[in-house]
């Protein structure tokens, strides 16, 4: 994955909420477009958090859930990102250090451009690496 950088695997666009977007219809969204979060973004379309299915987990298993609770209620708002001119081996090392599975494209100017998750990096490695033989 030498020379391989973060724009040339990222998903984009993506698929984004507001802070006072309801959790349920945050988590309806991610059901419909089968995606495991939603980035979180203002007005300016900058980045403001981000959601996650694990984030829902930890919801569940604490039981704090609220039925009108909103997406700022439970979203992480330190969040770790990249830009696109990042190299995908330096990303992917990231993830597993961390345990995560999402990780924000930004641009200075553009804000959330796009995410790099591990189902896009697993997408690439399934088309470079050849079968071994059986």
């Amino acid at each position: 994955m030498e020379d391989i950088f973060v724009g040339r695997l990222m998903s984009s666009p993506v698929e984004t909420v507001s802070p006072d977007t309801e959790v349920h219809v945050a988590a309806e969204k991610m059901l419909d477009e089968g995606i495991g979060s939603v980035i979180v973004t203002g007005e300016d379309g900058q980045l403001e958090g981000i959601l996650t299915a694990t984030d829902f987990v930890h919801i569940a298993a604490e039981q704090r859930w609220a039925s009108d609770a909103t997406v700022e209620t439970y979203m992480t708002t330190d969040v770790t990102t990249t830009d696109a001119n990042a190299e995908v081996r330096n990303i992917a090392d990231l993830m597993i250090e961390e345990g995560f599975h999402h990780v924000p494209v930004v641009d200075e100017t553009e804000g959330v451009v796009g995410i790099i998750t591990t189902t896009d990096i697993t997408a690439y490695m399934s088309h470079v690496q050849t079968p071994s033989p059986s």
